[in-house]
């Protein structure tokens, strides 16, 4: 099958059913994966021991635009079209919608205490209008009872969500090129950096360093200095093979490495150094990616993926044994 007609196929796919304003990536990937003809990607492949290839771990009815996963092993997942947040207790369980149609079309963490932050307004209208008007909320949501209150609110239209280690919220408006900040006594400031359309977003382990990926016309990583907000540093680009691939969620693995997924290029890149290797292939429209935690159900030590077909993947090449063997100490 020629990759165009299987890119084709998964957008249809994808678009059925209830739809809501398209998210720019959307229109993206369209025509990056579509119309364009298959690049030689430049990334090659991480100097791994080959591994199982993914497998289907659990599957949602819609877009599925990020995942994250809480201490004991569940998973969440925000749905782009339903506007929903789901559950999911363990590999191979049915998915439970969490909350109704709250806007949850955006990135999505844990927090410390367990609840959730969910960024809305990842539509195409909030998410180009977003520098100017920044009227998106970022929701914090009870993982039990599904109760949904204002976390936040003055944001971008929000894409990319990251958590850094003293509470601080880093969100990005793809469609523009703002990177919103709340600190954890609730101060917002909706352009606290600028990047042009930013995407996936992570933070260093020690605070100090915001990576954000620009997905689109020049893709690559920046690196934010934390004190220094005002002097993004681009330091990965992709090459220019890779010009239209789509980077898209960002994770970072337990050494502190970033770790891409990409939407046309169907792979999942991993910094080594300061460039790119390719961890995986064949995993077309990804949106993120992201490490389980304790000792049960989507546990710690393995890499899991969601995508615009709705599909989560565990990714075996991704996995870090190391991570497995301290998994109780994460209950």
């Amino acid at each position: 099958m020629k990759r165009t007609t299987k890119l084709s196929g998964m957008l249809r796919a994808a678009l059925r059913g209830p739809r809501r304003a398209l998210a720019p990536g959307v229109v993206l990937a369209a025509a990056a994966g579509v119309l364009a003809p298959a690049p030689a990607h430049a990334a090659s492949a991480c100097d791994t021991q080959r591994s199982a290839p993914p497998v289907e771990v659990a599957h949602i009815s819609d877009w599925v635009e990020s995942i994250a996963v809480d201490k004991r092993g569940r998973m969440f997942a925000t749905a782009y079209f339903t506007g929903r947040v789901y559950r999911i207790d363990a590999p191979g369980s049915t998915p439970v919608p969490l909350t109704g149609n709250v806007g949850a079309n955006g990135g999505i963490v844990v927090r410390e205490d367990g609840r959730l932050l969910v960024g809305t307004g990842n539509d195409a209208l909030h998410s180009l209008t977003g520098d100017a008007l920044p009227l998106s909320k970022l929701l914090l949501v009870d993982p039990e009872s599904g109760q949904v209150s204002t976390y936040a609110s003055g944001l971008g239209g929000i894409d990319g969500v990251a958590l850094g280690p003293d509470g601080t919220v880093y969100t990005t408006t793809v469609g523009g090129r703002s990177i919103g900040r709340v600190t954890p006594d609730g101060r917002v400031d909706s352009s606290w950096a600028q990047v042009r359309q930013p995407n996936g977003i992570a933070v260093s382990p020690d605070g100090t360093q915001v990576y954000v990926i620009q997905t689109t016309v020049a893709p690559g990583l920046y690196r934010i200095p934390a004190d220094d907000p005002a002097h993004p540093r681009r330091w990965i680009s992709a090459a220019s093979s890779d010009a239209l691939a789509l980077p898209d969620g960002l994770t970072l693995d337990g050494r502190g490495r970033p770790l891409i997924a990409t939407h046309a290029a169907g792979q999942i890149w991993r910094v080594e150094g300061d460039s790119l290797c390719t961890v995986e292939s064949g995993l077309y429209l990804s949106t993120q990616i992201t490490y389980g935690h304790g000792d049960r159900g989507f546990s710690a030590g393995k890499l899991y993926r969601s995508g615009v077909n709705g599909k989560i993947y565990e990714v075996p090449a991704g996995a870090e044994p190391d991570r497995r063997a301290g998994a109780s100490a994460l209950r």
